[in-house]
């Protein structure tokens, strides 16, 4: 199968790692389960699990659960990977507090380049 990355936004970016952060937390991951993680509603949930199947980054049986693809695990763990190292250098470089943190994070992680995310990871890295 051919991963198409041309179609995938930032929306798509977060229903991919909330179905990443969701399977390591449940076993079957439902339309459900993504539509209360990141209080959407179950028919935009659908239109972008339909999308991500058909990209390849999800496998899913018409009301059936969720499974994410070994590629759309890589992608997913990469967002969250630079979610996450945003959000720690905003809170304990920076003073952010959690919550507007978390909040900016979530946006930044979309838009800066795999540049400036390794730059961000070796900075952080160098203050231990």
């Amino acid at each position: 199968m051919k991963y198409n990355f041309e179609n995938m936004t930032s929306s798509l970016e977060d229903y991919l790692e909330a179905v990443f952060v969701l399977s390591t937390k449940i076993e079957n991951v439902r339309v459900t389960d993504i539509a209360e993680h990141l209080g959407v509603s179950k028919p935009s949930v659908n239109r972008a699990v339909n999308t991500l199947t058909q990209n390849g980054f999800l496998e899913h049986e018409t009301y059936g659960s969720i499974k994410i693809t070994p590629m759309g695990e890589s992608y997913a763990a990469n967002v969250l990977r630079r979610h996450k190292l945003i959000k720690q250098f905003l809170v304990d470089t920076l003073g952010v507090d959690e919550e507007n943190a978390e909040n900016d994070a979530c946006k930044m992680e979309h838009v800066m380049s795999s540049v400036t995310i390794d730059k961000l990871y070796e900075y952080l890295e160098r203050q231990g």
